[in-house]
């Protein structure tokens, strides 16, 4: 969706890895992207500057260059001001707004969970807001404060409710 001499971003489809993992070595964004770099001159490099879990869609930014895409991650925070998706959970929100804190951590089972503890894990912050809702679903608009691995996930759960189609989550089916 957007080319120049410094970045290139894709629409990237739910179901397609970002980079590879143990079992996915070739079919990726990466890859793909990557791929079709190297048509232009096998001398082109490509590095990506951000992740989205294999089931969400949206906007991913590759860098051309490694020292910009360091200097991207390491300023991230002061670089990306805000973070938002869409997301349809199943149910009825309580409340039709509303801020989520809470650490999270991996058990050694690499599965996120969520503690008042700040000691355990990392600090998160996600801000949600009801776009319309029926009986059996509600349409959010979720903001993030923080970026931590399956935060939208840990959070809605805490909330009572589930990522609809979510994988990871028994109660999304």
């Amino acid at each position: 969706i957007y080319e120049d001499n410094y970045f290139i971003g894709i629409n990237k489809p739910g179901g397609l890895l970002s980079i590879s993992t143990s079992s996915e070595k070739e079919i990726t964004a990466y890859s793909i992207v990557r791929e079709y770099v190297k048509r232009n001159s096998k001398h082109n490099k490509l590095f990506i500057l951000h992740r989205l879990d294999r089931d969400t869609s949206g906007i991913l930014l590759f860098c051309r260059d490694e020292k910009l895409k360091n200097n991207m991650q390491n300023n991230w925070d002061s670089v990306v001001f805000k973070r938002g998706y869409l997301a349809i959970v199943i149910g009825r929100l309580k409340d039709k707004c509303g801020v989520i804190k809470s650490y999270l951590y991996e058990d050694k089972n690499f599965v996120v969970r969520s503690s008042s503890d700040s000691k355990r894990g990392k600090l998160a912050i996600t801000n949600y807001e009801v776009i319309k809702s029926n009986k059996k679903y509600s349409l959010l608009q979720i903001f993030l404060d923080t970026g931590r691995k399956n935060q939208i996930r840990v959070h809605m759960n805490e909330i009572g409710t589930s990522i609809l189609g979510d994988r990871k989550d028994r109660k999304s089916t």
